[in-house]
């Protein structure tokens, strides 16, 4: 290209049209960045050349979402994973390089054209080949509300470890390459160095994050939080840098700290675009790096190698979850997901290149059946559920027992109301019905928010609406109608379809965007299509009615009161890992239940003596047993008794801080 400003065009309208067409067929755009990579890059047209400006921006795609992920954590929840990060994450990285190390000699033994395989050059192969790739797994994690399973929780961890890992890595390959040059001090000192940043963030960067973004805050400029934001990100990355980590490693930490703030969930929202875009650089930048013609002229041992990538990272990954005490769907699930390679395998296989350990022919068979396996990453992880399920029978017992706990509470529902997604949406319109008094049964995939909501008295379950099964045992064919409340076009299909064969007649109220599928959803059988696009626009042609003088504007003021009363009600919602991406309201207003142990400070003592209204939160519901109390100011609260509180996050974080611990 002859210019900057045309390669920057040439990328843009092929990812565009890549995107495009991947969505269109339904699959995950990051393959259309790949495609773009490949066919732009120094081994397809040529068009597009590496460069390391390049790759440092794409780099940032990773940092960005590191710190996306990072928000999803906090300190406690990564002390409670201590066990999967340092056992399973390091049992995975040692025992898949001594594997990869093995096989390696075994394939060089069996296919000498290859050349030797030094120990060396072997410890390399291992080492970039335990790497699992963070931007694709996380993305797709995220992506089907799976970060806060059993299974994305065991992924993360490893990761996590793959992150740390990486570093010793880097400093062992050529080490060993080069031996006698002082190899202890120089791992030393990189140790010295990481801990000294880490613990800097995490002990001083804890107590400054949240005085210094109320600081940002009260400055009330959008400009000023985005600008603080992005020098906070790119600051902690350049520390950890610094200190011989990756740059991704400071992003996650930081992300983690403001996890623990009422900002979270601004932040995230105003993180995501940077995010996004640059993500599509890297995997653009991974494209690149494929030569197509030694795929073709040797397609027979890069598929050996794509499918040894596969199998070895899958058998060995398996096999330790299990040993560490997960079930064999979990195990399997955890298997699948970090079974492709990784980006900061390349960078291991390019040091490996550089010191000369690797044949130039080994190299680019060995870099082209890890392309191919994070090629192959999103189909995977799309049909993982299959796969366990025909390879473990153990996992059709599990999916029968959460399916019997779902008929169980349903058994004797009747003309209820079934809720798919137990989101905002769900909870408002849960409530309603509770006030008129008809019976609901919501399924949820978000566990956390499961867990929570049943803890304060709802009729949910843990299922997914969009499987015939859980629509059985929701009650579907004793229900008076069904709602869907996320608005997810693809999976309302899937829902109307199975509807439709169960109980023909059952009338199926469906929440989407716009009206751009309303044809679709009523055409597969939907009776009410409800589109939010065209619900604020009546909202917003009410307010110029009334400016303009309308005729009509005593009704339509008496029409925006009924919904004010009647939304006032319904304010607050438990949250979820799906919520993340959402904007909440000014207040942020949420539910959260508080269950008060023998030692909780709450136990026999009345509701007004906590005083919880002096921290803004709010009492909703008391429940004792299966019971939901009639609550007053006066009542004494028990130990075992389950607290309903609504407020913002801050109010609620000081208000379940006043119950336990006082």
């Amino acid at each position: 290209m002859s210019s900057a400003l045309e390669l920057t065009l040439l990328l843009l309208g092929s990812a565009v049209l890549a995107v495009v067409a991947f969505r269109s067929l339904n699959m995950p755009p990051m393959l259309g960045y790949l495609l773009v990579g490949v066919l732009l890059g120094p081994h397809g047209l040529a068009m597009a050349k590496e460069s390391p400006a390049t790759h440092t921006l794409a780099e940032f795609g990773v940092v960005f979402l590191m710190f996306s992920i990072g928000l999803e954590f906090s300190l406690p929840k990564l002390s409670s994973m201590r066990r999967i990060v340092f056992g399973l994450g390091m049992a995975q990285v040692v025992l898949t390089t001594l594997a990869v190390m093995g096989s390696g000699w075994l394939l060089a033994w069996l296919l000498p054209q290859l050349a030797d395989i030094s120990w060396p050059a072997a410890f390399a192969l291992g080492g970039a080949l335990a790497m699992s790739s963070t931007a694709i797994v996380s993305k797709l994690l995220a992506e089907r509300l799976e970060l806060e399973s059993e299974h994305g929780r065991n992924i993360m961890g490893v990761l996590l470890f793959q992150d740390l890992a990486f570093v010793p890595l880097l400093i062992l390959v050529p080490a060993l390459a080069r031996p006698g040059q002082g190899l202890l001090i120089t791992l030393g000192w990189a140790l010295l160095k990481a801990v000294l940043v880490l613990v800097l963030l995490l002990v001083i960067g804890q107590k400054m994050m949240r005085g210094w973004f109320r600081i940002v805050v009260k400055r009330r400029s959008q400009e000023l939080f985005m600008l603080n934001l992005l020098l906070m990100t790119v600051g902690a990355a350049w520390l950890t840098e610094q200190a011989g980590l990756s740059l991704a490693l400071g992003a996650f930490v930081v992300g983690m700290l403001i996890s623990e703030t009422e900002f979270k969930y601004q932040v995230e929202e105003d993180i995501k675009p940077f995010r996004d875009v640059l993500l599509g650089l890297f995997f653009v930048t991974i494209g690149m790096l494929l030569d197509v013609r030694v795929v073709i002229s040797y397609w027979w041992l890069v598929l050996l190698f794509l499918a040894l990538i596969l199998l070895l990272k899958f058998g060995v990954v398996t096999v330790i979850a299990r040993v560490f005490g997960s079930t064999s769907g979990v195990a399997l699930r955890t298997g699948l997901g970090l079974a492709q390679a990784g980006e900061f395998g390349f960078v291991l296989l390019n040091q490996a290149g550089a010191l000369k350990l690797l044949d130039p022919l080994l190299m680019q068979i060995v870099l082209a059946s890890m392309v191919l396996s994070m090629v192959a990453a999103p189909f995977i992880i799309a049909k993982s559920n299959a796969i366990v399920m025909r390879l473990s029978a153990n996992e059709w017992m599990m999916q029968s027992l959460a399916l019997t706990q779902i008929a169980t509470r349903t058994m004797g529902a009747q003309q209820h109301v079934v809720i798919a997604g137990f989101g905002r949406t769900g909870q408002s319109l849960a409530k309603l019905l509770e006030a008129e008094g008809i019976a609901y049964q919501a399924l949820d995939l978000d566990l956390d928010r499961v867990r929570d909501a049943q803890a304060g008295g709802a009729s949910v379950s843990y299922g997914d609406a969009a499987r015939r099964e859980s629509l059985v045992a929701a009650g579907i064919h004793r229900a008076s109608a069904l709602v869907i409340t996320y608005a997810s076009t693809s999976s309302a299909l899937k829902i109307l379809h199975f509807t439709h064969e169960l109980v023909p007649n059952l009338p199926v109220i469906v929440r989407s965007y716009d009206d751009s599928d309303l044809d679709r959803l009523r055409a597969s059988g939907a009776t009410e299509v409800v589109p939010e696009a065209l619900e604020s626009s009546l909202m917003l042609a009410s307010h110029a009615l009334l400016q303009v003088g309308v005729p009509l504007r005593k009704v339509v003021r008496r029409v925006q009161l009924t919904r004010e009363q009647r939304y006032s009600s319904l304010r607050g919602f438990f949250r979820g890992a799906s919520d993340a991406g959402d904007n909440d309201d000014s207040m942020h207003l949420r539910l959260y239940s508080v269950k008060l142990g023998e030692s909780a400070y709450a136990a026999n003592r009345s509701l007004d003596t906590l005083c919880l209204d002096e921290v803004g939160a709010e009492v909703t519901a008391v429940r004792r047993g299966e019971a939901r109390l009639d609550f007053d100011g006066s009542t004494l609260l028990q130990a075992g008794d389950i607290v309903v509180l609504r407020g913002s996050t801050a109010s609620l974080a000081l208000a379940e801080e006043r119950l336990l611990k006082a």
